[in-house]
């Protein structure tokens, strides 16, 4: 008899859902920015998601957590405790690092809270470099805020989600997920350490479109496409998030069973070419 397979213990991780309101005559009223992982990436490699990644120690840090404009510890451990000595706060600031890190945005203010403006190009320089010397390890998010002079506003971000990743696979996360209301004065770009494409779309296209097989993506992205798509306007959805709760979550025994035959190493099901 061979050994059970050992479970991996999943990784805390946050991931980002950046929306914005369409065009006024638009198919649909929302648009949703997505990305495509690298195909060379080893975990879900090729596949369409939101921008995100693990918690590191620093977003857990006691500097990273007073750096906070918005939210205190209190206040993200009522939305969502259970993660042990890990502050529930700490999923906040690192959804804050990754979308600066993937897709350019910073969710920032002064320490009165008002938001940075990137429209004026002091600010701008500031906020490319800020990026530029966190991608280049010259710092943590809060040392690099600091600096600036800046605390990150989690007052741009809004609770959704909560999944973790299929007991199966080799690389786990406990991911809990966030909606973004774009800013006025920034737009997300493409970066490409890890992303090999990223674009606007409607919530109810990318959802058509992974039906037919056009765009493979896990669980909460194809979850957090459908529910995005019941929404007439970015003001009825943000509303609807008001109240910080959590609005659906992955069923573990469910999604534990739908990925009992994914190829982890190849990143595929059988049946996929």
């Amino acid at each position: 008899m061979s050994a059970p397979a050992v479970v991996v213990e999943p990784r805390p991780a946050a991931s980002v859902v950046i929306v914005r309101d369409a065009v006024p005559g638009a198919a649909e009223p929302l648009e949703v920015w997505m990305i495509r992982r690298k195909k060379s990436m080893k975990f879900l490699g090729g596949y369409y998601a939101f921008p995100g990644g693990r918690v590191d120690a620093a977003d857990a840090a006691a500097e990273a957590l007073a750096c906070c404009h918005g939210l205190d510890v209190a206040g993200s451990a009522r939305l969502f405790p259970g993660h042990g000595e890990l502050a529930s706060l700490a999923f906040w600031v690192a959804a804050v690092r990754e979308l600066l890190e993937e897709s350019g945005l910073l969710l920032a203010c002064d320490p009165a809270g008002r938001a940075i403006n990137a429209r004026q190009p002091a600010t701008l320089d500031a906020l490319i470099r800020l990026r530029k010397d966190l991608m280049g390890g010259a710092g943590s998010l809060p040392a690099l805020l600091a600096r600036e002079g800046w605390c990150c506003d989690l007052r741009g971000l809004r609770y959704l989600s909560h999944f973790i990743t299929p007991s199966s696979s080799p690389i786990r996360f406990t991911a809990r997920f966030f909606l973004c209301r774009v800013p006025d004065d920034q737009a997300p770009a493409l970066f490409t350490e890890e992303t090999s494409e990223a674009f606007w779309i409607h919530p109810g296209e990318g959802y058509r479109r992974f039906i037919a097989g056009e765009m493979a993506m896990a669980e909460p992205a194809e979850y957090a496409l459908g529910y995005l798509a019941q929404f007439a306007s970015l003001d009825e959805l943000w509303a609807a998030h008001a109240d910080g709760a959590q609005k659906f979550h992955g069923v573990s025994d469910r999604i534990d069973h739908a990925w009992a035959d994914f190829d982890w190493k190849s990143n595929r099901f059988p049946q996929s070419k």
